[in-house]
């Protein structure tokens, strides 16, 4: 792509507003120069799209076209979530959406549907994400997915991290997501690889 010009870009719209996610993209993204841009910088809120997308990857590149068509900047968007074997793929896209008010909910209904399943209850964590430009016709002109492979364990583990992290473990660390510290946790997870992916394709100096 030689003709991206990196250093031209005013800010990089980061498409998410959930905290957790946020700190995460920020540190796999240290020692980029650009600035990294959210919701709360714009002067008015882009409307949130709707996930129609049967995968990650479908999911991360229609929200990048959807928030760089109203932000008008380059836009990366991410989708993730857990997907469980035993399960069939489980909740997968719908992850954030799985039935339950609340983490503790989510989980209780995991466990209810994994109990007729012999242990152990393999996992893993997929966040593929997007990166579209705007234009007159804005496009995705980079993508990236990164897994972790791990156990459901009940119950649930750890105070750190967010989301599935407390009932997901991590056999190298012989602990969940949940009972390690963030620098740990972006070492191996998911949003950690496929950001890094990023990171380095921001930094080629073809790129650039």
């Amino acid at each position: 792509m030689s003709d991206v010009k990196f250093d031209s870009w005013p800010g990089l719209f980061v498409a998410t507003t959930n905290s957790g996610k946020l700190r995460e993209i920020r540190r796999a993204l240290d020692g980029v120069p650009i600035r990294l841009l959210t919701a709360d910088d714009l002067p008015a809120r882009p409307v949130e799209p709707e996930e129609t997308g049967s995968t990650f990857a479908e999911n991360a590149a229609l929200k990048a076209l959807a928030y760089v068509r109203q932000v008008g900047l380059p836009t990366v968007a991410e989708d993730s979530g857990l997907a469980i074997d035993a399960l069939d793929g489980r909740p997968g896209v719908h992850s954030a959406r799985y039935p339950g008010a609340t983490y503790a909910e989510k989980f209780a209904r995991l466990y209810a549907e994994l109990a007729p399943h012999p242990k152990p209850w393999t996992a893993r964590f997929v966040c593929a994400l997007a990166l579209a430009l705007p234009g007159p016709t804005p496009e995705v002109v980079f993508t990236a997915e990164g897994t972790v492979e791990g156990e459901i364990v009940s119950p649930p583990r750890g105070t750190n991290g967010f989301g599935y992290d407390p009932i997901f473990f991590h056999p190298p660390y012989q602990a969940t997501l949940a009972e390690v510290d963030d620098a740990r946790k972006l070492a191996v997870s998911h949003r950690g690889a496929a950001f890094r992916q990023l990171r380095a394709w921001l930094l080629d100096p073809v790129i650039g």
